[in-house]
């Protein structure tokens, strides 16, 4: 069973894929939505800005939850939180099939998802990194990076089974699935004694001198969390309207929209596993971040040039590379600036928050700029720039890692 730290000696590797696992499944029940959108968006007639909020709500449930959930788990341990993330997730999946049509029973239902998601978003990195042994933790900290997009392509792998079937509710139906089995699995995982998946400090903990984290090392948190709040912020409204933008502007059917949409997120997977090749070999967590953050914010304000299959093609392979590097330099930023023993749920729920903030503004910003604007090419300027203000963020964290002598996670 692991230790509470990374003293572990050797790598728990059913900890490490549940945890992964875990966080994927949340994923997936997140981006379900985007390739089903424009098939939801003609059958429901749903005001572009409520479609959007079926995203944000995530984000808002988890800015109100996660910090919350964080503090429970580090004092309380995960069992019971995560039993109630699994019932939330049925939940939501249930009312969305029961009541389609009223957008705001749909909000409801992915709302109650979001709560779920809380859960599952901070429990599941914890798990992946607190089971490795220290030669694995990088590997472990790119699977904590890839759950989202590991979550969209399983949703999007479906797309053309649920074309020819039963439209948007096959993939709510494989979600509750999956819920269920990732459910029994917790179960016989816990019973088993496997893995721990309760995550409670050890009692000799309660008589322990607290972990002091130094005010320079909650700035360099707190920026890292804001920084995922701008990445976040770009890479959710690129996601989840990159589908409708193929299918409205370029007149793609949408098989072939969900298809080029999968593109950069199996980019991002490839170059999250060079990403943690280059974390083993020391490559420094702040370089990979201001370079990534610099290619990302190309891609955006090339978006009124990129209007032909070659360079549009060009564009999607460019920012998946640039997506690629930055979420596992984001997710290795806990155990870089605090040591992988003095990480934890706190350090985690405070990079989620930022993260929520992200997904909460950006799905909803992007359509306001085309109501604003009436062009798709406005929204690449606004998102270039939101993405370019990251890249000087994550020169100014670079600055404070030197300070700490800190560069990558440990």
């Amino acid at each position: 069973m692991p230790s509470s730290t990374h003293a572990n000696i050797r790598t728990n590797w059913t900890g490490v894929m549940f945890g992964f696992l875990l966080a994927s499944l949340a994923a997936f029940q997140q981006f379900k939505l985007p390739p089903m959108l424009p098939e939801m968006l003609a059958a429901y007639d749903y005001q572009p800005t409520l479609a959007g909020a079926f995203m944000s709500i995530y984000a808002a449930i988890g800015l109100i939850a996660t910090l919350l959930i964080g503090r429970l788990m580090q004092r309380y341990g995960a069992i019971l939180l995560l039993a109630a993330g699994f019932g939330l997730a049925l939940s939501g999946n249930a009312l969305a099939l029961a009541v389609p049509g009223d957008g705001y029973v749909m909000l409801s239902a992915r709302a109650l998802e979001g709560l779920a998601f809380a859960v599952f978003a901070v429990a599941g990195p914890v798990y992946t990194t607190r089971n490795a042994a220290p030669k694995h933790l990088p590997l472990a900290i790119a699977l904590s990076a890839m759950w989202i997009p590991v979550g969209q392509l399983a949703a999007n792998a479906l797309v053309p089974l649920a074309e020819i079937t039963i439209g948007w509710r096959l993939l709510w139906l494989a979600t509750a699935g999956a819920t269920l089995s990732l459910g029994f699995w917790a179960i016989s995982i816990q019973i088993g004694g496997r893995a721990s998946l309760d995550l409670k400090p050890p009692a000799s903990a309660a008589n322990a001198v607290p972990i002091r984290i130094t005010g320079l090392e909650w700035a360099a948190l707190i920026l890292g969390a804001a920084l995922f709040t701008l990445w976040s912020a770009q890479y959710f409204a690129y996601m989840t309207w990159l589908p409708q933008f193929l299918v409205e502007r370029h007149g793609l059917a949408p098989s072939l929209a969900t298809l080029a949409y999968s593109v950069p997120v199996a980019i991002l997977i490839v170059f999250g596993l060079v990403t943690s090749w280059a974390l083993r070999k020391g490559v420094p967590v702040g370089l990979m971040l201001i370079t990534s953050m610099i290619l990302q914010a190309g891609v955006w304000y090339a978006l009124p040039i990129t209007d032909t299959v070659t360079l549009g093609a060009i564009s999607l392979v460019l920012y998946g590379v640039g997506i690629g590097f930055t979420p596992v330099c984001l997710f290795a930023l806990p155990s870089t600036i605090l040591g992988s023993k003095r990480s934890g749920p706190n350090a985690f729920a405070v990079l989620m928050t930022g993260r929520n903030m992200g997904v909460l503004i950006g799905p909803m910003l992007l359509p306001q700029v085309l109501l604003w604007t009436g062009q798709w090419e406005m929204s690449g300027v606004v998102f270039g720039t939101i993405t370019a203000l990251d890249a000087i963020g994550a020169v100014i964290l670079t600055l404070i890692l030197v300070k700490l002598g800190r560069s990558r996670p440990d």
